[in-house]
């Protein structure tokens, strides 16, 4: 085709050419004039070119579409890690914790130690969201056994969870994971969470605020960064009937959660979390979701501010 066009091209040269010479015009001066108009026209083109535009690329906030399979580019974008070994009873869940991370023994033996509790409140429960209605939907649904909480703060949502369960006789065991380490500027939002060189109390604040709900035996919790975290319950066989992913609200961070936790998730399981809805929109929560959601072949249900990832 290309040949094609080239070879029309030069035939209609020598054409304009032939006229030009039989009006009087040289053959150098003709080759001039069509080099002259050449360039005109080019120029002429340029500066009326339209140039395109892609409009921007809105997710949607709910998925019900089932995507073909991604292509094998794309599949790199969620393999963290090779396969989790095969999940551990329910009833084990507790006790691998304390012995992998706690030396066999609850970390709230003796607390608070008398260093510590000058520092603490009696109880400083704060949290977002952390007691809609779609945590007392989920469990009733789900009934767990295990629940992973993905982010923690000073633990709202988790005794909320605790005091639901307990309120439908369930025998449930609660994992917290979270560095505790808040972020730079918290002890000047938070002026009553205390400092001690440089280690702010967000832990141990959290830790008090279980023992005054009478919640020790039902929160037990990972200070870890999530994606550690996630990473070692895999190996360990930790695996969870309700996960709650409500920690680093930007898109990488959301998308390394919930790809992480989603492994964790047992069949008949339910994955949540909070911030469906903000400011950052396609740049934050809400796309790591909806991107998830194409990817694994999901539907995400709106509840509030709390996204919910269903089968279809």
């Amino acid at each position: 085709m290309k040949h094609i066009m080239i070879t029309e091209s030069a035939a209609a040269t020598r054409r304009i050419t032939s006229a030009l010479h039989n009006r009087g015009f040289t053959k150098p001066a003709a080759y001039l004039l069509i080099l002259l108009l050449s360039y005109y026209l080019g120029y002429l083109s340029a500066i009326l070119k339209t140039p395109s535009y892609d409009p921007p690329y809105n997710h949607p906030t709910t998925a019900t579409i089932v995507n073909p399979p991604p292509q094998t580019t794309d599949v790199d974008h969620y393999q963290f890690q090779t396969h989790c070994v095969d999940p551990i009873p329910p009833q084990l869940v507790r006790q691998t914790i304390l012995n992998q991370i706690f030396n066999g023994s609850s970390p709230y033996n003796d607390f608070p130690q008398p260093h510590i509790k000058p520092l603490l409140r009696r109880k400083r429960i704060k949290g977002w969201g952390s007691t809609g209605l779609v945590f007392k939907k989920l469990i009733e649904k789900v009934k767990p056994k295990t629940i992973i909480e993905i982010g923690t703060f000073l633990g709202a949502s988790a005794i909320h969870m605790a005091e639901l369960t307990q309120q439908l006789g369930l025998q449930t065991q609660i994992l917290c994971i979270d560095d505790f380490r808040g972020w730079p500027g918290l002890p000047s939002q938070f002026r009553d969470i205390k400092m001690l060189n440089g280690n702010i109390m967000l832990l141990y604040q959290f830790m008090q605020n279980v023992v005054q709900a009478n919640a020790t035996e039902t929160v037990i919790f990972f200070p870890f960064s999530t994606g550690s975290a996630l990473e070692k319950l895999c190996e360990w066989g930790v695996f969870a009937d309700l996960i709650e992913v409500d920690a680093g609200h930007d898109f990488h961070s959301a998308w390394s959660d919930i790809n992480r936790a989603y492994k964790l998730l047992r069949p008949g399981g339910v994955i949540f979390g909070h911030d469906y809805f903000t400011g950052a929109d396609s740049r934050g929560v809400r796309r790591a979701v909806n991107m998830f959601a194409r990817v694994k072949g999901l539907r995400v249900k709106v509840d509030g501010q709390h996204w919910v990832l269903d089968s279809l």
